[in-house]
This record gives structure tokens, C-alpha cells and sequence, in this order.
């Protein structure tokens, strides 16, 4: 008799009800971010692999043909192809290793174990580059790296028996991961001071009872803890620099001399957008894109699979006695 009331229940219109009601509460709540999500990260990956297989490009926009893998077969043989490519693996990986991942976790543990007022201060100070204006910042950085006897840097190196020269010139690549990494260190930076703030204080007053220094300390409680937000920096960093070239194009606009600070971000937006020649190849630049698309996925994936996420999704091992 019961499990006749329960099928006549589940049959009813209030069973039905109840059923649609379940369906439609997450869909109206995730509804709108599904929209935005499709409409600004999906759609323009599609439209970017559409345009790659075409010869769209300011002398073909009147007649545009559907050209298949062409420009990634062109790309393939192209002279410049490993050059840029190994400018943005030494762009992204010394630029993520000793700034935006290496110098904000060294400077979230120095402002978390100094005096709250002292680490307060020194981090909002290291947020002025990244409130600068790009232009600003990057004058700023022109000024400071120029030849004697105008630029800063100069006059302190000059003193230690260092010949004076222009920086920018000489060593491109320096500033050029030197002014970005002080803009992304920021992130990082507030990033991993909340996390180990919000780390109980309890584990860290029992380490030190057990006699635990402080790289012990940072090593087995405070590193392992904040896992999720090094991944979180780690991946978000690595997008981001791949897709960046705003401080290469204000400071050398991929040079000086021939590709020198050229990235792949840079070399697509050059190819579709500014170049020199007047006829901007969309379809090209679009199959640079695409590849640049796929660069940021097998990452992503790596660093999924190197810090373990599954790990730290699954549910926690509960031993019952």
C-alpha cells in the first residue's frame, strides 16, 4: 500500500512540479554565468578556429575563401616559428619562476611573518606598479634603464665598475621580464598572504611546540596548505602571460633587431592587427591564436595532473573504527 502511495505521489502533478522545480533552480542560478561564459570565452574560440581556416585578410575581405589548414601548414614551415616560439617559453617561464609564482611566495611569507602594520605597508607598496598606467610604467622603466647619465640604473652600477649602457638595447629580455614580473608578483602576492592567513593557527602553534624551525614550518604546514591557491596562481599566471605582450609592445614592440622579444601573442596580434606592410592577415593571425588556444589547454592539463587535482577534490579518507 505504501509503495502504491509513493508511485501515485511521484505521478501527481505536485511530483511533477517538485521535479521541475529541481531542474530549473540551478539552471536559473547558473543560467546567466553559462551565458557569459559562452558568449565570451566559447563562441570567440569557435569564430577564432572558423576565421584560421579561411585567407581572410584586408586585400581578400571582399572574397574570402575557406582554405582549410593552410595558414597552420604555413605556420608550420615558417623560418620564424621556433624563434618565437622559444622567445615565449623563456618569457613565460622565467617571468612565472621568479616572479609572478617565485618572489610572490617569498614575499607572502616575509609580510605574513613580520608585524601586520610593516606587511600591510610593504604590500600595498608593491601594488603601485600594478595601478600604474601601462604607458606610465613603461616610460618609467625606458627612463630608468636609459644610457649615462640619465638613466637610474646606471648611476647605482656605475660606482661597482659596471660600463654604462643602455639596458633596453643591451639586455632586452631582462627588462622585459623585469618590468612584467613586477606587475605580476602582485597578484600572486595577495593571493597567498590570504591563504596563509587563513591557515588555523593552531597547526602552526603546534609545529613550533614540537620544535619545528620556521623552514620546517613553511615546508610541512604552510606550503602543503595552500595547494590550492599555488595551482590557482600557477595556471591563471601561465594563461596570462601567454595571451600578454602589452610591455613587450610599449618597450620594444618585439625587438630590437630582428624577432628578439617577439612572443606568439605578439607575432599574431602583428600578423592580424598592426602590420607594417598595410595587409593585415586575419585568417593568419586566427591560426596563431588557435595554437596559442591549445598551448594554454596541454598546460592547464599538466598542471592538473602535477599538482594532483583529483587529489584534492576527492573526498576526504575517513578511517571508521
Amino acid at each position: 500500500m505504501a509503495q502504491q502511495t509513493s508511485v501515485v505521489g511521484a505521478s501527481s502533478p505536485m511530483g511533477y512540479r517538485a521535479r521541475i522545480r529541481r531542474i530549473l533552480t540551478p539552471a536559473v542560478f547558473t543560467g546567466p554565468a553559462a551565458i557569459l561564459v559562452f558568449l565570451f570565452f566559447f563562441l570567440p574560440v569557435i569564430l577564432t578556429l572558423v576565421i584560421s581556416m579561411t585567407d581572410m585578410s584586408v586585400a581578400t575581405i571582399s572574397n574570402i575563401k575557406f582554405v582549410g589548414m593552410k595558414n597552420y601548414v604555413r605556420i608550420w614551415h615558417s623560418r620564424t616559428t621556433m624563434k618565437i616560439l622559444k622567445n615565449t617559453l623563456i618569457y613565460v617561464g622565467f617571468t612565472l619562476t621568479f616572479f609572478n609564482v617565485g618572489m610572490a611566495l617569498v614575499l607572502s611569507l616575509l609580510t605574513t611573518h613580520m608585524p601586520d602594520r610593516a606587511g600591510t605597508a610593504f604590500r600595498t607598496f608593491w601594488l603601485l606598479p600594478r595601478i600604474t598606467p601601462s604607458v606610465i610604467y613603461a616610460i618609467m622603466w625606458t627612463w630608468f634603464t636609459a644610457d649615462a647619465p640619465y638613466g637610474i640604473l646606471n648611476q647605482f652600477l656605475s660606482p661597482l665598475g659596471v660600463t654604462p649602457k643602455n639596458w633596453l638595447t643591451a639586455q632586452p629580455w631582462l627588462v622585459v621580464i623585469a618590468a612584467n614580473g613586477f606587475v605580476g608578483t602582485s597578484f600572486g602576492m595577495i593571493i597567498f598572504t590570504s591563504a596563509i592567513r587563513s591557515i588555523p593557527v593552531d597547526f602552526l602553534r603546534a609545529a613550533l611546540v614540537d620544535g619545528a624551525s620556521t623552514w620546517q614550518r613553511i615546508r610541512y604546514v604552510i606550503l602543503p596548505m595552500i595547494r590550492w591557491p599555488i595551482l590557482f596562481v600557477v595556471s591563471y599566471q601561465t594563461l596570462s602571460l601567454l595571451a600578454s605582450f602589452e610591455y613587450i609592445l610599449l618597450l620594444t614592440d618585439g625587438g630590437p633587431g630582428f624577432y628578439t622579444t617577439e612572443v606568439w601573442s605578439l607575432h599574431a596580434y602583428h600578423r592580424a592587427l598592426s602590420n607594417y606592410f598595410g595587409n593585415v592577415q586575419f585568417g593568419f593571425g586566427a591560426a596563431l591564436a588557435a595554437i596559442l588556444v591549445v598551448i594554454g589547454v596541454i598546460a592547464s592539463v599538466i598542471y592538473l595532473r602535477v599538482f594532483q587535482f583529483n587529489e584534492m577534490v576527492s573526498e576526504p579518507k575517513i578511517e571508521v573504527l
